[in-house]
Parts: C-alpha cells; structure tokens; sequence
C-alpha cells in the first residue's frame, strides 16, 4: 500500500497538480466527428434571431441553443419540458413555467429567472418596438450584415422578435425558477411560440460582457450540450463538449462542421473519410453512395415546403394574373418524379397534416394547367417582358436543376423569366436592380398556421418586411389568427389567407414539401430526425 501523505504532496508542489489534470484529459476517449455543409451560417453569426434558416436549424437546435421548451427530435417533433419542468396556463394571455433549476451555461453560470427575462427582454431581443406589432409592419432592408460596430442590435433582430412575439409584453420573474409571460393580448399559440425557432435562452451575464453586439453573435453563451470554440465564417465552426450540461455529460468530444459548397466535394471527403457525414445530399446520389456497403443515407420529408417567392411590385408580376399563371404554368409532380425520385410529396398548400383541425383538408396547390395559365397572360396583356429569377447555386437541394425545369415550364406557356446566379441571399435580395422572383423555404416550428403563413407572409413577415409584398385582407386574417381564442374564426381566416396568398393575389408558390437527406458512415450509430436539425445528445450516439 503506498501511502502519501498531505505534506508530501504539498511539497510536490505544482508538478503534483498538474498530472492529475493531464491524466484526465488523456482520459477523455470521446470521439471528435467532422460533418461537411452546404453553408453554417447565411449571416455570418450564430445568434438565433439573426440566423434564422435551415442551415442554421441544423447546428442550432440539437448542439447549441435551448429553449424553455422542446421538441423530441426523434421521437415525432414532439412538444417536451427542456428549460422549463413544466408549465400551466393562467389566462388567454399569460402563462408561468417552472425553470429547471441546476441548468448550467457554458460560462458555469446557473440558469435563473433574471435570464430568462433578459433573454426576451428589450436590450437583447424588442428594442424599441411595442407589444402591439400585430399588423403594421417593421420595415428592414434585409440585404445586410452585421458588423463589428457597437452593442446596438441589427434592425433584423426586433423585426425578426416581433414576428415570433407581435405582442408579448413582459416576462415576470416570481422567484428563482419561475416566471410568467404576459401578452398584449389572447394568443391561444403562447406554448408554441415558446418551443419555436428565436425563443432561446442566453446567460445575461454573457451579453453584457461582450465586447460588441457582433461579438456575442460570433460566440453565443447558452444552454446546450456543445459550446463554441471556434467560428470562422465560411469555413468552419467548431463545438466542444460542454460537461457540465444539465441532461449529461455529451457523447462527443468535438463537433467539427466543415463548410463544403459542392456536392461532389462532400460525397469524397465522406469516402476518403476526412467527414464521418455529409449533408444535403440530391435523390440521385444515394444509389452510389449506398453501393459501397461502408455508407448509408438517412433522411426523408420534414416540416418543411420548397416554395418561390415574388415581388409584387415587379412591373410586371404587380398584376396578380402574371403570378397566377406562373403558378399554373407548373408541374409540380413532375419535378417530384424526375427531381427526387418520388422521395417527396406536392402538398395541399402551405400547410401540414400536424396542424390537426386547423388544416384545411379540401386545399390544394394550384393545378397544372397551361391552358389556364396561357389565358392568364393573355387577359394581363403580357408580351414577353422578361421577369428576373435570382437564383443560388445550390443552397437548396436541387436547387440549380429544379430552377431549370421551371424556366422551362415557364417559357412553355409564353413566359420569359430570365435566371440571375447570385452569391448570397444579401445579393437575392439587394433591393438595386430588379427583384423578380427567388427561392425560398417555408417550415412550421409547431402546429399552428400562425408558425408558418402568419410568421413568414404577415404583417411581419419577411416579404413584408422587406417590401416584396402586401395585401391588406391577408394582413387583418393575419390578425384573427394572432388573437382570436374562436377555433371556427381562426380556421376560417386561415382559409382565406391560403386564398389569397396561394390564388388570388399570389406572394409565393408552392413547389413541394422539402427532404433532406445525409450520408454518414454506417457503422455509427446515428439517426437521422425528421427536420434539418441534427441530433448529437447521448440518446442519439452509439459509434
């Protein structure tokens, strides 16, 4: 037995110290995996409310930020307690949740009340906008990126919180761990708007020590099991392991995300085994990356539609006619065969079956036909003027080709719509020059109507907001669907905003529901979530 007694080791002195902090890093087996992307970051932060896309999902919302409450990735999108244990209605516009308490951040401090009503508060997320956004739209440019001047926030940011909460007024702290949040007015969707994309939590303390608002976005202090080590945009973020995360320790040591634009480039670095996955993968590379029996592709539809966007004030797409025959022009099944082998489906419309009784089951995307469309042009007195299409090379899946395929269906009715390659989407929607049309995607972070048509073409929505659109029926339905606790009422308004914005006066079009697909190693055991979100806790690592 050896025995070592207290003088000794003082005596050691720092020597002594060291070796047992050494021996435990040298312990520390966890695997570091590598994940090739399309894109980490359209606006080169990772702030949740300036971030706000489907690259951003991905990273985000299973490694970095948390909410007060979740969704069970893998097991349906379920709601979940996450920040909060649990939480009770008290009114038609106020609720109180109960913090759990022992929640770390990744600075060590403890999760409190204080925090969360920082984190919704006016420094960080309303600036100087009220609680009554409801319709009237906040004006952003929405072509431009933040930089390093000052701690003032990005205009995008109130813009992008008030079309998360048009009317929340206060978050009340009770006590340590609890709080209650109080809206301007009833909004039976408070629980959803809490488990949605932009109601994160943040360290106070953090954001106040920051030297810049840009600095904090490079580097947010939150919840998650991983914490930023290293960002640099455009290439590659780097999360370690934060092990003192409230749910256990994190089964991976690092999380590297490699910024690769091309296809071709993510599928060899899978193969040379430089990535252990690669992401956004196109329908007609499974087949040749599952013939080596070392990979597989996991993946299928998610909560999310593939739609195009138009400018109404385009001269030519300001008649609604121009943009209902573009819709009709439009062979959406076709796309689907050919462009993803089946692998997705045309919805009934910008909606999903998990709205329940708020879908509108009898709905569909406007039908194929030319005819209808032809007569469209020619009751608007179209003669060929060309119509802008600005176009990225890729973001989306099958972006470039479906974008053929549609010029092409386009020209086939008498329509000339002129593709424009662009960058970046500060480049898509740079207001100089003329903005036509351009790619989108639409998702429902929960399952109500007022998480996708309202949040993305309201009053506050991001054609709104950056003058591509309105239409002030559109904007009142918006409203009901905001306030009103009349199931009958909030249904029928979503009808006649589906109407409007679908068919009669057109501000996007429907092409299908979006899928996502990811090739990884097979011997990992990992699964893959329905949404863009990837999933890296204990319950989803076995390799």
């Amino acid at each position: 037995m050896i025995d070592i007694s207290r003088r000794a080791l003082l005596g050691a002195g720092a020597s002594a110290l060291v070796l047992p902090r050494f021996a435990l890093a040298q312990a520390d087996n966890r695997p570091t995996i590598s994940i090739a992307v399309q894109k980490i970051s359209n606006s080169n932060t990772l702030e949740v409310l300036r971030e706000q896309s489907n690259v951003g999902e991905r990273i985000f919302f299973s490694s970095l930020w948390e909410g007060l409450i979740g969704r069970a990735w893998l097991d349906e999108l379920k709601t979940v307690p996450l920040l909060a244990t649990e939480w009770k209605r008290l009114s038609d516009s106020a609720i109180e949740l109960k913090l759990r308490p022992g929640v770390k951040f990744h600075n060590g401090d403890e999760m409190t009340a204080e925090d969360i009503a920082f984190s919704f508060g006016s420094s960080r997320m309303f600036g100087d906008t009220p609680a009554t956004a409801q319709g009237r739209t906040i004006p952003v440019r929405g072509d431009g990126i933040p930089t390093r001047a000052g701690r003032e926030l990005p205009p995008e940011i109130p813009a992008v919180a008030r079309r998360s909460w048009p009317a929340l007024e206060r978050v009340e702290v009770v006590d340590k761990y609890t709080v209650r949040f109080h809206n301007a007015s009833p909004d039976v969707t408070l629980e959803g708007r809490l488990a949605r994309y932009g109601s994160e939590i943040i360290s106070r303390r953090a954001f106040a020590e920051a030297g810049t608002w840009f600095d904090w976005a490079r580097k947010p202090v939150t919840t998650g099991p991983y914490k930023v080590v290293e960002f640099r945009p455009d290439q590659l973020l780097v999360l370690e392991a934060h092990d003192e995360y409230w749910g256990g320790r994190p089964p991976l040591k690092r999380i590297r995300f490699i910024e690769v634009p091309e296809v071709p480039a993510r599928i060899n670095m899978l193969r040379s085994g430089e990535v252990q996955f690669a992401c956004d993968i196109p329908p007609d590379q499974i087949g040749a990356i599952e013939g080596d029996t070392k990979y597989e592709v996991q993946g299928g539809t998610i909560l999310n539609h593939r739609i195009s966007v138009f400018n109404q004030s385009h001269a030519v797409l300001k008649d609604p006619r121009v943009r209902r025959a573009m819709t009709h022009a439009l062979d959406r099944q076709a796309i689907v065969d050919s462009l993803w082998a089946g692998r997705t489906v045309v919805p009934k419309g910008l909606q999903w079956d998990y709205y329940g009784d708020m879908m509108v089951p009898d709905w569909a995307a406007p039908k194929y036909d030319p005819k209808e469309a032809q007569n469209l042009l020619k009751a608007a007195g179209y003669k060929g003027d060309p119509i802008p299409y600005r176009l990225l090379n890729n973001y989306y899946t099958n972006q470039t080709p479906t974008a053929q395929v549609l010029v092409e269906m386009w020209k086939a009715v008498g329509l000339n719509v002129q593709i424009e390659m662009k960058e970046n989407w500060t480049q898509i929607l740079d207001r100089n020059g003329e903005r036509g049309v351009y790619d989108w995607s639409a998702s429902a972070p929960f399952n109500d109507p007022v998480s996708c048509i309202v949040n993305q073409f309201g009053p506050n929505g991001q054609a709104q907001q950056v003058g591509m659109w309105s239409n002030e029926e559109s904007n009142r339905m918006a409203v009901v669907l905001e306030t009103s606790t009349d199931h009958a009422e909030r249904k029928k308004a979503f009808r006649r905003m589906l109407e409007i914005c679908e068919r009669e006066d057109p501000v996007y079009q429907v092409l299908h529901q979006n899928a996502t697909f990811t090739a990884k190693r097979r011997d990992i055991k990992w699964k893959a979530a329905p949404a863009f979100a990837m999933e890296f806790r204990a319950n989803n690592w076995g390799g």
